[in-house]
């Protein structure tokens, strides 16, 4: 059974303004890169998820540090009828832009009603973990995140630090095959809906930017970063998407305005409910390719799940083909990128489930 009062129903459109109450204290997040405990601290105790509590599973906040000094939080989720054994684990982030409350979130606390313990975190920069300024993302922070993720898990003594794996969804999907190639800890890796975020930034959509459009964007965000410098106000935001679809008949904007601008998956701390990334912060992505190890994750296996009618589905498509075995495609038909974020009837659990009790045996 799930909690279906109004605090946590995210059907109940009263929840936003919970929401956003709770939220609130994050924002001193952004002042400096906390500690661990610091940021802990700072965390809201509130359930202010976009998905019911599981009575299956117990839930509590971390706190930990990443290799760049930079506090991270994370909700740690874990099956409330585990006995004395040690858990296999799994980390948990994703979708780029998103926090820990979202789509993350729902995939531990689903894991965890699995059996396994479960670590839904925020990145760097972003909800209730540190670093400033805010709202920036980077393809070697945010893969060191994954790794710090396990650091954690595996100091966690419910959890067998021989069995973790990691699952990353969307743009964390590319960050966790990003993770494992090297981290040679994490013994199984699965993503869904998975973006290669150095190759979109850097050359559009199906490949489409032009080296003149390239330049073009390059030479704004350069120019960007001399405004920002000279501000004492943080730096320039991109701007989300839009409050309402109206005059728009882009399908790709109104699939992630049906999930990051509705009940269904609005979140006060979630960039993509809000006012997005800040404007510089792709330069780096186009600069730094991710997955040019994609191959070194073997012998350890990946599974790789994406829907049919995704848009992002080449991004999938493209990893599996570089990566080497053992390795599995999974193509969920009918399903767009965001039906994969929290649709529980899409998601194939099931198969995950599979997965990792296989290669985390």
């Amino acid at each position: 059974m799930t909690d279906t009062s109004p605090a946590t129903d995210p059907r109940d459109p009263a929840r936003r303004d919970l929401l956003l109450s709770a939220g609130m204290g994050a924002a001193a997040l952004g002042l400096a890169a906390l500690g661990a405990d610091a940021a802990l601290a700072q965390a809201t105790d509130a359930w202010d998820k976009t998905f019911p509590q599981s009575d299956r599973v117990e839930h509590r906040k971390i706190g930990f540090t990443n290799r760049y000094g930079i506090a991270l939080v994370g909700d740690l989720y874990l099956p409330k009828d585990r006995g004395a054994a040690p858990l296999a684990a799994l980390a948990v982030a994703g979708p780029f832009g998103a926090v820990k409350e979202q789509a993350a979130g729902l995939y531990a606390q689903e894991m965890a009603e699995r059996g396994f313990a479960a670590l839904a975190f925020d990145p760097s920069y972003i909800g209730e973990s540190g670093g400033a300024p805010r709202y920036v993302a980077s393809p070697d922070i945010n893969t060191e995140d994954f790794m710090a993720a396990v650091d954690a898990l595996g100091l966690q003594e419910a959890v067998d630090r021989d069995r973790i794996g990691i699952i990353g969804i969307c743009g964390f999907g590319g960050m966790a095959l990003n993770a494992a190639a090297p981290d040679k800890r994490v013994k199984a890796v699965a993503v869904t809906s998975m973006y290669d975020m150095s190759r979109v930034m850097a050359r559009g959509y199906d490949d489409a930017m032009t080296e003149e459009d390239r330049a073009e964007a390059l030479t704004a965000m350069s120019l960007q970063r001399w405004e920002d410098a000279a501000s004492d106000q943080a730096p320039k935001l991109a701007g989300g998407l839009p409050d309402t679809l109206e005059g728009i008949d882009n399908p790709v904007i109104a699939m992630y305005h049906a999930y990051y601008k509705t009940d269904r998956g609005y979140h006060p701390r979630s960039l993509n409910s809000n006012g997005g990334w800040n404007v510089t912060s792709a330069m780096s992505f186009m600069n730094m390719p991710q997955l040019g190890y994609i191959h070194e994750i073997s012998p350890r296996p990946a599974l790789i799940i994406a829907g049919s009618e995704a848009h992002s589905r080449y991004f999938s498509e493209d990893a599996h083909a570089a990566a080497r075995a053992p390795k599995e495609l999974v193509i969920i038909e009918g399903a767009n990128h965001c039906d994969l974020y929290d649709r529980k009837d899409v998601i194939p659990f099931d198969r995950l489930q599979a997965f990792f009790e296989t290669h985390l045996a």
